[in-house]
């Protein structure tokens, strides 16, 4: 039996199929400003995230290299930056704070991108933040996960 792509529609309508099945893609680019042009997004609970993430700075990745890390709720840029600090070996993301990430991108030079994919966890607001030494302070925002 053939299927018309209208019928392929209208099936799918019937059985259900969320918006949080669909997915969702972000992109975030950082700079040698040491801001993102992105601090604030929504998604659906559930949902599947994508978020990539540009460095479209030039400096070298030594002095200005950049990454993205979505904390659990509660857990702060702050807190998480202070700790990354001496992470050096693990590009900034320390060993023992894996509990209190969501996900992270690695650690991007100028004109470099990478791409993460995760569920949305449950409603709430989670910070996320560069961790290379010191660019927390600036560059931080909040994903916030909305109830389907």
């Amino acid at each position: 039996m053939k299927f018309s792509r209208f019928s392929l529609f209208i099936a799918v309508l019937f059985l259900g199929v969320s918006s949080a099945a669909a997915g969702t893609a972000i992109e975030i680019e950082a700079n040698d400003t040491m801001t993102f042009n992105k601090t604030s997004f929504e998604v659906v609970t559930g949902q599947s995230v994508t978020i990539i993430l540009k460095n479209v700075g030039s400096l070298p990745k030594a002095a200005m290299g950049h990454n993205l890390v979505v904390l659990v709720e509660g857990f702060t840029a702050a807190e998480f930056g202070m700790k990354a600090m001496s992470a050096v070996a693990t590009e900034y993301i320390p060993a023992e704070l894996a509990d209190k990430i969501v996900a992270h991108t690695k650690l991007l030079g100028p004109g470099e991108q990478d791409e993460i994919v995760f569920t949305a966890p449950a409603p709430g607001t989670y910070e996320f933040l560069c961790s290379f030494p010191g660019h927390f302070a600036l560059m931080k925002g909040v994903m916030t996960v909305k109830a389907e």
